[in-house]
């Protein structure tokens, strides 16, 4: 069973959120094989929806991933519902740049250039050398990971419903259903929205599910894990899981370095096969 995630220090020490969150980003950690409304959520049309803007205006304004920087130390383990699993790794770059958070993304000999914000792009890398723009829906080394989970652009959908509060594994949340603006090719047909359960002491997202034509998730998004590092908190496992096929893939970050100084030359797509900045040694933080 996905462990509750330690979110017991004060509001400061506000979460990174990949998602990278996350990514995603993410109703409750059971994780069962279909998804409703969370159990105890307020009743439909009761909840203030005025209030509910005021939550997400202070989400957003604290910053998804919050400030600085971070480089990251990567496992994704693929657990198919049938098959064998197998786990690749590789390295994630982060840093807030101005429209959002940027992440240079090294794994199984491809390479990640992914911007979130209100107007996501991305782009990739390959064996051949081309940097070229990528898909929402390319998925990343083979695994259930796609660019749309890291970039999570449902988090600046100003279409809402506040439904009110829930608890995700004995911890109170708000729950919202955002909605896709108009025009919006989603990367897998039939996205009508997403849920969002944002932890109400955090300002955090600790789970997502991404809902089909008929409300049902058909991919959620659970954090499961949080390491301090410093005075920060990460994400230290996150599961991206397919809730039609139930294969999942799980992101976990075993060593980590903070306030490196990065620039945005580093984040710039014809820099995305350059070797990447040297990480100091004595900054990294191995879990």
């Amino acid at each position: 069973m996905p462990r509750s995630p330690k979110l017991s220090s004060p509001v400061r020490h506000r979460a990174l959120f990949l998602v990278l969150i996350a990514l995603a980003v993410p109703g409750g950690f059971a994780q069962s094989g279909k998804f409703g409304p969370p159990a105890d959520r307020a009743a439909g049309g009761k909840a203030d929806q005025a209030e509910g803007a005021r939550i997400l205006a202070d989400f957003r304004g604290t910053g998804i991933i919050g400030e600085g920087d971070c480089w990251l130390s990567v496992e994704l383990r693929v657990m198919p519902r049938q098959g064998s699993e197998r786990t690749v790794t590789g390295t994630l770059l982060g840093m807030r740049g101005a429209s959002g958070p940027l992440f240079r993304l090294s794994v199984a000999g491809e390479h990640w250039l992914i911007e979130s914000g209100p107007h996501p792009t991305a782009w990739t890398a390959g064996a051949t050398g081309d940097v070229v723009p990528a898909a929402a829906g390319q998925t990343v080394a083979g695994t259930g990971l796609t660019v749309f989970d890291l970039q999570m652009p449902f988090l600046h959908w100003t279409d809402f419903t506040y439904e009110g509060q829930a608890k995700v594994r004995g911890r109170p949340t708000h729950s919202f259903i955002l909605r896709p603006p108009p025009g919006y090719v989603p990367p897998e047909p039939g996205l009508t929205g997403v849920r969002v359960l944002l932890d109400v002491q955090f300002q955090a997202m600790v789970q997502a599910e991404l809902l089909g034509a008929k409300g049902a998730a058909v991919k959620s998004i659970a954090l499961l894990d949080l390491k301090k590092v410093g005075d920060q908190y990460i994400p230290k496992e996150i599961d991206f899981r397919n809730n039609q096929t139930r294969d999942k893939t799980r992101f976990t970050v075993t060593a980590a370095a903070l306030g490196l100084g990065l620039t945005a030359e580093t984040f710039a797509p014809g820099n995305l096969r350059a070797e990447p900045p040297a990480i100091p040694p004595g900054k990294v933080v191995k879990f």
